[in-house]
């Protein structure tokens, strides 16, 4: 009857609402969301202010050049060919009285759609092969890392101009030849940061869970080993852009009528001395643009290096 009574009372009981435990103030300000904390980092860096505007701008052109450009950027007009730059038009007009600044916006269109497109490809082979490199090691890492250096042992825009030239010269050949030329860049970059990864205890605990190594590699180690590859991704924009308009420089890229920075410069270096603007605005757009890209990865950079944060005052 004792029981009964005492569980009785038990149940009758209310239970009291925990309560909650205070936050020292401490904790709260390190529990600041990190995004807030980039933020205030970002607008107390002129240079990474300068890259958000230049690269947002730059996509803001790429997407909006139908509805920006006043003209018809491959339509001639003989008429109107090789006037100077004027409120009819913004920077002039090529030998066959075609807008440039139209002709500029629709390149940047290009330019960016190439670079998107390239460093995606380049780098998901990288980061996957790199990868699998890293974490497997002997007669994987040794068979992967000596065909990466079979690529890395030529200049990088030789190798691209054989490439595209083999393939026959279009955007797409341009795409491909430096899509295979940068892969090797990811995978080196990919392969040290794995080994570094590989053997943490994070990784030892999921191991000692029964994770499979592809679990292991794809799931734990590779999420964890892509911050320098979006640093590096960052820089290279600009530089493919930059490869990019080589190739078409020399004739091996964007063929005409297409719109492209390198193929625009090409043709108005022989205007150079008395139409100056036909090669000058496409290549301060290159400028630019590379530029921003720069910027913008090394505000990147800092955050993924500590020291480098503190040395820009961030």
């Amino acid at each position: 009857m004792m029981q009964a009574r005492v569980g009785v009372a038990a149940e009758a009981e209310p239970e009291l609402p925990a309560k909650p435990a205070r936050v020292p103030p401490a904790v709260q300000e390190q529990q600041v969301p990190r995004r807030r904390e980039v933020l205030r980092s970002l607008a107390r860096d002129p240079l990474a202010i300068f890259g958000v505007v230049i690269v947002a701008g730059l996509v803001i052109v790429a997407v909006l050049a139908p509805w920006l450009a006043p003209y018809d950027p491959i339509t001639p007009d003989i008429v109107s060919k090789l006037q100077p730059p004027s409120r009819i038009h913004f920077m002039g007009t090529d030998e066959l009285g075609r807008d440039i600044f139209s002709r500029i916006l629709y390149g940047a269109r290009l330019s960016l759609w190439v670079a998107i497109i390239v460093l995606v490809v380049a780098g998901g082979i990288g980061v996957v092969l790199g990868g699998l490199a890293g974490y497997f090691g002997r007669w994987v890492e040794e068979g992967l890392m000596r065909v990466t250096d079979i690529f890395l042992a030529f200049p990088a825009l030789v190798l691209a101009m054989a490439i595209s030239a083999a393939l026959g010269a279009s955007v797409g050949s341009g795409m491909v030849a430096i899509s295979l030329v940068w892969w090797p860049v990811y995978a080196r970059l990919v392969r040290g940061q794995v080994i570094s990864i590989k053997n943490q205890q994070f990784v030892e605990s999921a191991r000692s869970m029964g994770a499979s190594d592809l679990r292991l590699l794809f799931r734990h180690i590779l999420p964890n080993a892509l911050g320098p590859v979006v640093v590096a991704l960052t820089f290279d924009l600009g530089n493919a852009i930059l490869l990019t308009a080589s190739l078409g420089f020399i004739g091996l890229g964007a063929q005409p009528p297409t719109a492209e920075w390198g193929a625009m410069i090409a043709k108005g270096k022989d205007y150079l001395l008395v139409h100056w603007w036909y090669a000058t605005f496409p290549g301060l757009a290159i400028l630019i643009a590379v530029l921003g890209f720069s910027s913008l990865g090394g505000f990147f950079q800092s955050w993924v290096d500590p020291s480098l944060r503190l040395r820009r005052g961030s």
